[in-house]
């Protein structure tokens, strides 16, 4: 991202676009706009029953005349060229609005003539591509706009003329389009659904939380629960991240909102600044593991797995906790390193003072939930929650009046601009890689390449998203990849349990019938136990093409679907990387100018601190932590954080004292012993043993060192 992302890309017009926000009559019609834009949105979501394809053109048509108002093309030198580049920009947006209209205006008659195009019909469609990658040129650099044109030409042009797999025969320019805009596929297809309902109503939500004044009550209760804690202002940074992250969605947002207060607050505590930049960076990332937002995943992995929002939120709480957890780590060990717990003067406030003073903030959290497992949808409880954040306000000293409530509308509308068109433009490339079957190709190649392996498979699934993160944002990465790669990791997956069930030979009778139908000289051997050589041997005499109706037969349902999101999660967490890890780290690098600590170093810091991002993904494929009962998750839950804190303490040579050598080593081993899925509980306890051992003994060693300083 260092070259094409949102952040840099406002950057070289920061000032352009601020005075536009703060001119006395153009910042007044935006943010009239921004009002109407969010409560026909709301309507859209709550009461209104307008046609999907009507609602994703006004989005666009909306988003598009805010863009083009808000962002400028580029930086004019001079009076004279910014208002000719504003008249420029103004028609821009009103052709974006046009483009809607005209689409509700003229759709029957599209379809009234067999789906031929008129002269206004090329003139529209190329006209709204042309704009969307305009805007997302503006608000996300260049690398998206340049991917659509990669794509859309291939469809069109090129793709006929490469051999191979990824040969295509290409389609008319016509079908092009229509796909594109008219169509309701592509930039108005499933992504800008997901956009103009969950993504938008959530944003929504957070910016009521924060203009009521939720922002300072997650301060004062991070301070509160985590303050008298050896490192405190760090396990405040860590609980405060979480707590805005779950409805920002946003790290670097989290970032900016939270690190003003916990940098400082972890320096003046005596943590070294580049710790405390990277405790930011790390946690700030975790604010999009953190449900219910997910930075938008939630609502694009429900829409990619047809499994439940409620039942995704549910399933990505514990390992969202144990992220922030393994982040908690780094800064205990640091904070009895560095003797932070001596330098910390600031009172904690007391948990009674801040309930007192703000437990009606937790309301529209508490309502949200009820909704949602009342079976109410995720926008409906949205806008329920959005209205309770209003009422609860009414109980505290400072009500929302009706200015507040136009500057939550504002707040929202304006924060969601970069975030629609991205999702508008990020529709072709899936409707492309949808149309030419790319995505199915691609999974083949992964599997091809990784050798049936899982664990290579996730190593290549992580280069690819780190390489997509240097020039997409995370969410539009996630998607990408999501649909490139996730029908490979869960096929392995699938293939997995499969093979254990062989294994056993505890095949049922319906899966039995398959192997009838492929290979019926394999019925004899089905009927015993087998090694794992001979259970692969017996499956590779199974056709592909019968492959997902074996996986039907031989796994349940609810093992299915949870495997399809743990192949999803696992993408989705490893499409946060690059929040963190050089060279491009963004998330870092605005926790770095906070901390004036330098920008690469930082980054470094930030991504030995989020290693949770690494290890916590693979206990989604080889555990019961997805897919398993609640039992099962918690079990592991348990044994992970202890196995990711000794591997933590190998990676610092620190506990509650320092480590000699051979401890710091056998560490490792002792952590993936309570990390591995041996299934046998007996080495868990081991491996909890020996590091409850260790940890004791560096308790005591610690205490006798401070005796001996004394």
């Amino acid at each position: 991202m260092s070259h094409s992302t949102p952040d840099t890309v406002r950057d070289e017009s920061a000032d352009s676009a601020t005075e536009r926000l703060e001119h006395p009559w153009l910042g007044q019609i935006l943010s009239l706009l921004a009002i109407i834009v969010a409560l026909s949105h709301i309507y859209f979501n709550t009461l209104g029953t307008v046609s999907e394809i009507w609602v994703s053109a006004l989005h666009f048509g909306m988003f598009g005349l805010l863009c083009a108002l808000s962002v400028p093309m580029f930086k004019a030198r001079s009076a004279t060229g910014q208002r000719l580049l504003l008249a420029v920009d103004v028609c821009l947006g009103l052709a974006a609005l046009g483009c809607a209209f005209y689409l509700i205006g003229f759709e029957d008659a599209l379809y009234a003539r067999g789906v031929r195009f008129s002269l206004a019909d090329w003139v529209v469609s190329i006209t709204a591509l042309a704009l969307v990658l305009e805007f997302a040129r503006r608000t996300t650099g260049w690398f998206i706009p340049l991917l659509c044109i990669i794509a859309l030409t291939y469809v069109a042009w090129w793709g006929r003329y490469v051999g191979g797999v990824f040969n295509f025969p290409g389609l008319n320019w016509e079908t092009v389009l229509f796909r594109s805009f008219l169509g309701g596929d592509g930039m108005l297809g499933s992504i800008a659904r997901i956009s103009w309902s969950y993504v938008f109503m959530f944003i929504l939500f957070g910016a009521f939380l924060v203009r009521s004044g939720a922002g300072e009550f997650i301060i004062e209760l991070a301070r509160c629960a985590a303050g008298r804690f050896v490192g405190g202002p760090g396990f405040v940074a860590v609980f405060a991240s979480g707590l805005m992250g779950s409805v920002s969605g946003s790290s670097v947002a989290n970032t900016v909102s939270t690190g003003v207060i916990t940098i400082p607050l972890m320096r003046k505590a005596g943590f070294p600044p580049r710790f405390a930049a990277g405790v930011e960076a790390a946690a700030s990332t975790g604010g999009q593991l953190m449900p219910p937002v997910m930075g938008a995943g939630a609502f694009i992995m429900a829409s990619y797995t047809q499994v439940s929002y409620l039942t995704i939120i549910g399933v990505a709480a514990l390992p969202a906790l144990l992220y922030f957890l393994s982040v908690a780590m780094f800064v205990r060990i640091e904070a009895k390193r560095s003797g932070t717990h001596q330098a910390e003067t600031e009172q904690a406030p007391r948990l009674i003072d801040v309930l007192k003073g703000g437990w009606h903030y937790l309301l529209p959290l508490v309502i949200l939930v009820v909704a949602l497992i009342n079976g109410f949808t995720p926008t409906y409880a949205a806008g329920i929650a959005i209205v309770s954040v209003v009422v609860a306000s009414w109980l505290s000293r400072t009500p929302m009046k009706l200015q507040a409530i136009i500057d939550a509308l504002v707040l929202g509308t304006r924060n969601m601009v970069a975030t629609a068109i991205l999702l508008l433009t990020v529709g072709l490339i899936v409707n492309v890689v949808s149309t030419t079957g790319i995505g199915n190709i691609f999974s083949l190649m992964i599997s091809d390449w990784a050798g049936g392996s899982l664990l290579i498979t996730i190593v290549l699934i992580a280069l690819a998203s780190l390489v997509l993160g240097m020039g997409l944002p995370v969410t539009a990465a996630y998607i990408v990849l999501g649909t490139l790669s996730a029908p490979a990791l869960y096929g392995l997956m699938a293939e997995s349990q499969l093979l254990e069930l062989i294994m056993a030979g505890d095949l049922p009778e319906q899966a039995r019938a398959i192997f009838m139908l492929a290979a019926p000289d394999a019925l004899d051997a089905l009927n015993a136990p087998m090694d794992a050589a001979s259970a692969q041997q017996l499956l590779a005499v199974v056709p592909d093409d019968f492959r997902s109706q074996l996986y039907e037969q031989a796994l349940s349902p609810h093992m299915i679907s949870m495997m399809l999101v743990a192949a999803h999660m696992v993408i989705f967490w490893l499409s946060q990387d690059s929040n963190v890890t050089p060279p491009v780290c963004l998330t870092a690098f605005a926790a770095a100018a906070i901390a004036k600590t330098p920008p690469m170093r930082t980054g470094f810091t930030a991504w030995k601190i989020a290693k949770g991002l690494y290890i916590i993904p693979l206990l989604f494929v080889w555990s019961p932590m997805i897919t398993g009962t609640p039992t099962e998750m918690l079990v592991v839950f348990a044994f992970a954080l202890f196995g990711i804190y000794a591997i933590i303490a190998g990676l610092e040579g620190y506990l509650e004292s320092e480590l000699p050598w051979w401890l710091r080593l056998a560490m490792f081993p002792i952590g993936a012993l309570m990390l591995w899925p041996h299934g046998n509980l007996l080495l868990d306890f081991l491996g909890l043993a020996l590091f409850l051992i260790t940890l004791v003994w560096s308790a005591r060693r610690d205490r006798q060192m401070v005796h001996a300083t004394a």
